[in-house]
């Protein structure tokens, strides 16, 4: 027990019975341990470039992005993925009318085969591997439906569920390309009783976005599905906030089927960050990596009840655009033993001769689990080299305004 008013020199289990600061309150019964070497749910990251999979030379006509998660079956592991294969690199423009091929002068902007963004005109592939890190691209899973039918534009950011026996992959559902209005989307569904296919379209939104001024009016993105208490729930984010400043949170969808009818939770959003996010089940309830976007980025979270979910360590190098291998997503045993690994993407990759970047799976390892102990994943405190700061250094119009600043200073003394 304390003996001092001071806080002491030597953490024992009695350091919690002091008067604490805000700080160390977190600490203490925030955080499951005050240091992150004994935190089950902190770790680094490290990185690997997967083999196998061609980018035809990096000319930014061939994307692969967006993974689900890893299943285990037959003896290897499947992953999907959002591939665009197109005849040129997305243009980047966009017009209200996305019905007929649109021009400026001479040039043509974009048509039925000439995408605006990475993942328009994308459909869902997938591919398989024996270890992990070589993989065997095996062809196309989820095509796009036929006009007008949701995703007949583009099918992105897959997800995979296994439930009772069969096979469920959400997916983004673009009816128009991206960027003629916003990245708007609802999340639609195909089925296969094999977990090669084929795959049959539902034809239809099985989440919808929001009512006009909700949170998610415009899209439900990275639909990510798990299973809990024999019920489907599936997270997903949505951008909103005043126009120009975005603001991501994550939103969760429960079902009874995996068809629907799907129930927004009532205090969506259950997460205030995340533009890229990997749920997990973690002992009874859901862990998460929250990534990118909000006041809580590049953090891991949990929630035991699966919805109100708290800070649980900082990280820094966090995987962007990842999934995991877990093996216990779909078992619902109160009993989550967490992720070793997982493929993310990357979304800068330049060819050479390329004008415009492709995105690129990578591997990422980690340590968030409860049956591996890994020091080195623990680590922090990296350095990194002096010229990785230098290269975001000032912009013109920022000189420009210290410029007039010191000009300003020089003047008024």
């Amino acid at each position: 027990m304390p003996k001092t008013k001071a806080f002491p020199y030597q953490v024992t289990e009695y350091s919690d019975d002091y008067k604490l600061s805000a700080a160390l309150n977190r600490s203490f019964n925030q955080y499951p341990s005050h240091v992150n070497a004994e935190n089950e749910l902190y770790s680094q990251f490290k990185y690997t470039k997967l083999t196998g999979l061609d980018y035809n030379d990096g000319d930014a006509t061939v994307t692969r992005r967006d993974p689900s998660k890893v299943l285990f079956e037959d003896g290897k592991y499947y992953v999907w993925y959002t591939k665009r294969h197109t005849p040129i690199p997305p243009v980047g423009k966009f017009s209200k009318d996305y019905k007929i091929m649109v021009t400026e002068g001479d040039k043509i902007v974009w048509n039925d085969t000439i995408p605006t963004t990475d993942w328009d005109l994308a459909e869902v592939w997938y591919a398989t591997s024996k270890d992990g890190f070589h993989w065997e691209e095996q062809g196309v899973a989820v095509t796009r439906p036929e006009y007008p039918i949701p995703g007949w534009r583009a099918v992105a950011t897959p997800d995979i569920l296994k439930f009772e026996g069969k096979y469920y992959i959400y997916y983004q559902a673009f009816t128009e390309p991206s960027g003629v209005r916003g990245d708007y989307c609802p999340v639609g569904v195909a089925y296969a009783d094999n977990i090669n296919g084929p795959w049959t379209h539902v034809n239809d939104v099985v989440i919808p976005t929001g009512a006009k001024g909700e949170w998610d009016q415009f899209a439900i993105q990275a639909p990510t599905p798990l299973v809990h208490n024999g019920q489907i729930y599936v997270y997903y984010k949505a951008a909103f906030n005043r126009p120009g400043t975005v603001w991501s949170g994550i939103g969760l969808a429960i079902a009874d089927n995996p068809l629907g009818p799907f129930k927004k939770h009532e205090l969506n959003p259950v997460q205030n960050s995340g533009h890229e996010i990997c749920f997990f089940p973690w002992k009874e309830g859901v862990a998460s990596l929250t990534i990118r976007d909000g006041s809580e980025h590049f953090t891991i979270q949990y929630a035991k009840d699966w919805v109100n979910f708290d800070v649980m360590a900082i990280t820094e190098f966090m995987p962007t655009g990842p999934n995991a291998y877990i093996p216990d997503a779909f078992l619902d045993n109160k009993d989550g033993r967490g992720i070793t690994w997982g493929i993310g993407h990357f979304i800068n990759f330049k060819g050479k001769n390329a004008k415009r970047t492709h995105s690129e799976l990578y591997r990422f390892d980690c340590d968030l689990s409860l049956d591996v102990h890994d020091p080195e994943m623990k680590y922090h405190n990296y350095r990194l080299a002096p010229q990785f700061y230098f290269n975001l250094g000032l912009s013109d119009k920022q000189k420009k305004r210290i410029k007039e600043e010191n000009q300003k200073v020089k003047a008024n003394n």
